[in-house]
Order: structure tokens, then sequence, then C-alpha cells
């Protein structure tokens, strides 16, 4: 179970960080009408992605410690 839960967050880091990175490669900066919107939405996956995988990895710890007692 708690490797379970460590891949969880690892996944969920990696995609967060997968998909702020694309757009952010991605973006088209020769429309300057967009492009606020596109670094803004890939800077906050990336921002997610920092936040919210550590926070899943914590809470992964936290519950595979806090197992049924014996």
């Amino acid at each position: 179970m708690r490797n379970l839960l460590r891949l969880a967050a690892v996944l969920s880091f990696l995609f967060c960080l997968a998909g702020g990175l694309f757009i952010l490669i991605h973006a088209n900066y020769a429309d300057a009408r967009h492009e606020p919107m596109t670094v803004g939405i890939g800077l906050y996956f990336l921002g997610k992605a920092f936040f919210v995988g550590p926070m899943l990895l914590a809470a992964a710890e936290r519950l595979a410690g806090a197992g049924p007692r014996r």
C-alpha cells in the first residue's frame, strides 16, 4: 500500500510538471494576445506539481505509517 501511494504522488508530480513544461515550451510567443494566459496556465501547472506532489507524498507517508494496530 505504501508503495502504491508513493507511486501516485510521484506520478501526479511528473504529470503536472510535464504538462506545465509542455505548455510553456509550446506557447506561441508571436501571438501577444494569448501569451499571458498561456504562460499563466503553464506556471499554474508547474506550481501545482511542486505543491500537490509533495503534499500527496507526505499524506501517503502519514497514512501508511498509521496502519492497523495489532
